[in-house]
């Protein structure tokens, strides 16, 4: 399947016509060279590396033999049901030679080749399918679809359509999840939201329409095709910059005394669960904005970033005051963790050459067991596959991994975190500086790391702070919602849900966010929204699990003070 190197050619080759097409449109041409790559891109990736010119190359990209005996529904699903039509035998010919032509430089299609009654039903580097011949035969028989131009006008044709019927139409910007969505329905005729990318035209190997789309257009997004810009290296994975605050009223601050400010997702204060609808907790002296200034129920609609988060939603005016400040700055993460002052600390060993085994009771030492699992995929499915490989290596519900298991009223959601964290290459500390080496650390000092001297052990309460105060050095963002967080995730990025106890003593509780899979996915409502995402977590007796979604909105707990959502590239 094409990858970045791919990626740069189509651009040089044909990004001016798309970037014409799509003006006056909420379409991208990242969306649409995400719609070629997953239509034709297994065909001309190979016919470009053949030094083919552009012309041979669009007059091959042809395809799908699928007929009835495959489960085609649309006309026409046989041969005989084509040439019945009007001009349809003339049809038959072509489409049998196309498949003929390109099959020579394709080998999946041979087989298809040997059966006479075999055709292609797709044309064009856009892929307009032949039901629509009834309609315009001439775009077939005159074989424009060999023209890009032409295959374009038909593809933006038909995304325009389908916005239009999954109700999209009068928006004038998409967001990434809601142009997929299109692609999606032009795909396979509709889009259901509650299935998420998991729906569209399923592959032999189990992945969606949806899901390939997203992949591209993704690696599309980091790809120039003036070249001058590298497809993404291994590891890290692409993910989009911060939101920014659009909102144009008033400047305010937080002002609170007691408790951080709870943002509402509604104006309103359930009296059933009143942290329900609670989406963020914004601390003293927090900069937010105002989107309109009118009042809403008594609440006030703002918008905010906080620690990159996008937060917009409702808060009761009499814990804001007025601010001079001019914008809300949007913070990002650092691209590469800190080199001096404070970095990054882990026990030290007493014993270089020992070993910190899954099935040895938990210290603070990290594990380093040998041929342990890592990511570094160059692609959101290797990386998928990485974090899924680290998940089941863990094995969290495995009894014999005594690192894990409950016991004394002892749990290790943070060791189990910090081991995920580890393996997939970010920072999340097993252990951290105390105030005392910080200060000692930042005015230039060496400070020796030692177990309750310099250094302490980091449970889930101060690993809520530790993020909120160090994530974004240690190249940690928060995220504003659960989707966002699910989709970073299914990309292959890092994700965890943390929430801070009330009280010190006991313990807070934080969660892996793993990739979804065909079996296993995070429970969704009917607007496609996530409600639970998929998680892996240690906890206490019989709640340790590799895969789950959990109780619903368990951050949100009585016991709990505030939570908040992390990703890593």
């Amino acid at each position: 399947m094409p990858n970045a190197a791919a990626i740069r050619w189509f651009k040089s080759q044909f990004h001016s016509q798309i970037e014409a097409a799509v003006q006056g449109t909420p379409f991208t041409v990242d969306l649409l060279t995400a719609v070629a790559c997953q239509e034709t891109g297994y065909i001309w990736d190979a016919l470009r590396k053949k030094n083919m010119s552009t012309d041979q190359v669009l007059a091959l990209c042809v395809g799908d033999t699928i007929d009835s005996s495959g489960g085609r529904v649309a006309f026409p699903k046989t041969k005989t049901a084509l040439v019945a039509e009007p001009r349809g035998q003339e049809m038959f010919d072509l489409a049998r030679q196309a498949l003929v032509e390109m099959a020579q430089h394709i080998a999946g299609y041979k087989k298809a080749v040997e059966n006479q009654n075999k055709f292609c039903h797709a044309f064009g580097i856009f892929q307009y399918d032949l039901q629509f011949f009834l309609d315009d035969p001439d775009y077939f028989l005159q074989r424009r679809y060999a023209s890009f131009d032409a295959s374009l006008a038909k593809a933006m044709e038909e995304l325009q359509s389908k916005r239009t019927k999954i109700g999209l139409g009068s928006k004038s910007t998409l967001t990434e999840l809601e142009q997929v969505a299109v692609a999606i329905a032009y795909n396979s005729g509709r889009y259901v939201p509650s299935k998420g990318l998991k729906q569209g035209h399923q592959s032999s190997d189990g992945k969606f329409y949806g899901e390939m789309i997203f992949d591209f257009l993704r690696l599309s997004k980091s790809v120039s095709f003036e070249g001058t810009a590298a497809g993404p290296g291994p590891g890290p994975t692409p993910l989009p910059p911060p939101t920014p605050v659009t909102a144009t009223g008033s400047f305010f601050r937080v002002n609170v005394v007691e408790t951080a400010l709870n943002v509402r997702r509604t104006a309103e204060v359930p009296a059933a669960n009143p942290k329900s609808n609670v989406i963020a907790s914004l601390p003293d002296g927090h900069p937010v904005r105002a989107v309109t200034g009118k009042s809403t129920k008594g609440f006030l609609e703002i918008e905010t970033s906080l620690n990159g988060a996008h937060i917009r939603g409702f808060v009761s005016p009499k814990f804001l005051e007025p601010a001079t400040v001019t914008e809300i700055v949007v913070e990002a993460p650092a691209p590469l963790p800190p080199s001096s002052a404070v970095t990054a600390v882990y026990m030290p060993r007493k014993q270089p050459n020992s070993v910190t085994r899954r099935t040895s009771p938990a210290t603070a030492l990290s594990l380093n067991e040998k041929n342990q699992p890592g990511r570094s995929g160059e692609t959101a499915e290797k990386r998928r596959a990485e974090l899924a490989a680290i998940v089941e290596w863990l094995a969290v519900d495995n009894a014999a991994h005594k690192r894990y298991q409950p016991h004394s009223g002892l749990t290790f959601c943070n060791i189990y975190a910090h081991d995920f964290c580890h393996l997939a290459g970010c920072y999340l500390p097993r252990v951290w500086w105390t105030q005392g080496a910080i200060e000692a650390l930042t005015q230039g000092k060496n400070v020796e790391p030692l177990l309750d001297k310099t250094i302490e052990e980091q449970r889930a309460n101060a690993l809520f702070r530790w993020l909120r105060d160090f994530g974004l050095r240690f190249g940690w963002r928060q995220t504003g919602t659960l989707t966002k967080l699910q989709t970073e995730v299914n990309q292959g990025a890092v994700g965890l849900i943390v929430a801070r106890r009330k009280e010190e003593g006991p313990p807070g509780h934080i969660v892996a966010v793993v990739p979804e899979t065909n079996e296993r996915r995070a429970r969704r409502n009917t607007a496609g929204e996530v409600l639970a995402p998929l998680q892996s977590q240690a906890g206490s007796k019989g709640t340790n699990f590799r895969y789950g979604t959990g109780k619903l909105d368990w951050w949100k707990d009585a016991r709990f003070a505030e939570f908040a959502f992390w990703i890593h590239a």
